[in-house]
């Protein structure tokens, strides 16, 4: 066989759905897996603060550099669903909304007379949670919807991929520490954040829009209430706590307010919100059943 007909087989095999769900997937999970450990394990302890975050956010940087790569190489093309314009504006518009809506949940549980005010703490650790909002937001959108929701509806529908992306994105957090019941916690992530970014990104068909609701959500949670971030603890500008008989299902519990049906509710409406504008605009892809890639449809 000549080189000819070996790039030719690689290119077919490249387009194969599946294969490129888990090698591009396999990639960027060990990538983010690199990043996450550069921050925990070696910024943190050898590196001052400031350059550990400048760094450990530069990488993050270079893994949506590693998608873009991961983008050309199997599909023979520049991922303009990653492209800074009109990235930037999606990003901003991502951020607001990611942010109203955590102070959407917060304003509903206060109404409800559960929350206990405590005034303002500082910014001790908001640098931190810059860094590890945007670890999150980068590195999870880029697999979860980059690829993943990506690749699936590509192959399926944007229907079963939706459901999919939801559902795996639900049962990644359903591991997370502090949880006081997996299920529920497992079904509000898969409900209010894997159904809601997928919609946002089947809307925009811009990976900023996700990234930036999902930077947003994570930082202003944790960084800005100060509350339990699936499961792990965070020190927010303000002090804020519920009230000890509060009922677990107004709160979220020791996971967080994520597990809360308030936090549920919120997001779904926007993600009904994202749905009808997508299936308005003509962006909501049949269902189908292809092996090889689409080229017209990425």
């Amino acid at each position: 066989m000549n080189s000819e007909s070996n790039r030719g087989f690689f290119q077919t095999v490249a387009r194969v759905g599946v294969i490129r769900l888990f090698v591009m997937g396999f990639l960027l999970v060990l990538g983010l897996g690199l990043l996450m450990a550069f921050h925990m394990e070696y910024g943190q302890k050898q590196i001052p603060g400031t350059f550990d975050a400048a760094a450990t956010l530069a990488l993050c940087g270079v893994l949506a550099g590693l998608y873009a790569l991961l983008v050309r190489l199997f599909e023979k093309r520049w991922p303009r669903e990653l492209a800074l314009k009109p990235g930037a504006k999606f990003a901003g518009l991502g951020v607001l909304i990611g942010f109203g809506l955590f102070c959407a949940v917060y304003a509903i549980i206060t109404i409800l007379g559960v929350v206990i005010w405590g005034g303002f703490r500082g910014f001790a650790g908001t640098e931190e949670m810059v860094v590890m909002a945007a670890i999150a937001g980068v590195g999870e959108e880029l697999i979860f919807r980059g690829v993943l929701f990506r690749v699936v509806e590509d192959s399926l529908g944007t229907t079963i991929s939706l459901i999919v992306s939801a559902v795996l994105f639900g049962l990644m957090h359903s591991a997370s520490p502090g949880t006081f019941s997996v299920n529920v916690n497992t079904v509000a992530i898969a409900l209010e954040a894997g159904l809601m970014l997928a919609a946002a990104y089947a809307w925009s068909r811009n990976l900023w829009l996700p990234i930036g609701i999902h930077f947003a959500w994570n930082f202003t949670e944790g960084g800005v209430f100060g509350a339990v971030v699936s499961g792990e603890h965070a020190n927010g500008i303000f002090i804020v706590n519920f009230s000890k008989s509060a009922s677990t299902l107004i709160t979220g519990g020791a996971f967080g307010p994520e597990a809360s049906v308030v936090t549920v509710i919120v997001c779904l409406a926007l993600a009904a919100v994202f749905l009808i504008a997508a299936w308005r605009a003509g962006r909501w892809r049949k269902l189908t059943l292809r092996v090889m890639l689409d080229r017209d449809a990425v």
